[in-house]
């Protein structure tokens, strides 16, 4: 029986990180994880047609009770990072249609709440997926492990409130 269901996704044009995981009381059990992908010289439009179809069917057969996402990291180029927020944008439209609340986390928020230091670099990172999922092996792509770690940041924000360093992550969706 789990507490929560959540899916973490790690935005991105041509590598969308996307895992499900299951929290009951504090563990986590992985459901499914695996990434999104585009090819290159597909037109933008195609590809974020496709990230949308795809993202659609992830929520709608998973079910995930919260969509946790990686709030954008601009980068020097920006063409990047604006077709990544325009992947992002039609990520968040999946969820919103489906109508599971959406929570963003800085990466310096993901770092902090699986090891405790905001610092921690990528390997340290995937290691700690690798520990708490039980899993064999780290999960590949690198997006792949951010995305599972996005959504148990998700899981362990809930046990905070607002006097916390983390305190409640924006909620989209139903707003009033």
């Amino acid at each position: 029986m789990k507490d929560l269901r959540i899916l973490g996704i790690d935005p991105g044009i041509a590598i969308v990180g996307a895992g499900v995981v299951d929290k009951v009381q504090n563990t986590y059990r992985p459901v499914w994880y695996g990434a999104i992908t585009t090819p290159a010289h597909t037109p933008l439009e195609l590809r974020l047609m496709d990230i949308y179809g795809r993202a659609s069917e992830v929520i709608e057969k998973y079910k995930p009770d919260a969509v946790s996402v990686e709030e954008l990291f601009f980068n020097n180029n920006a063409k990047t990072a604006f077709a990544v927020g325009q992947a992002r944008g039609v990520i968040l439209l999946a969820a919103v249609q489906a109508g599971v609340p959406i929570y963003e986390y800085t990466p310096l928020q993901v770092k902090q709440a699986l090891t405790g230091y905001g610092r921690a670099d990528k390997k340290q990172i995937q290691q700690m997926m690798k520990l708490m999922l039980g899993l064999d092996d780290i999960p590949r792509p690198d997006d792949v492990a951010d995305a599972l770690a996005i959504a148990v940041c998700h899981g362990n924000s809930t046990r905070f409130n607002a006097q916390t360093a983390l305190g409640e992550p924006l909620k989209r969706g139903n707003t009033k």
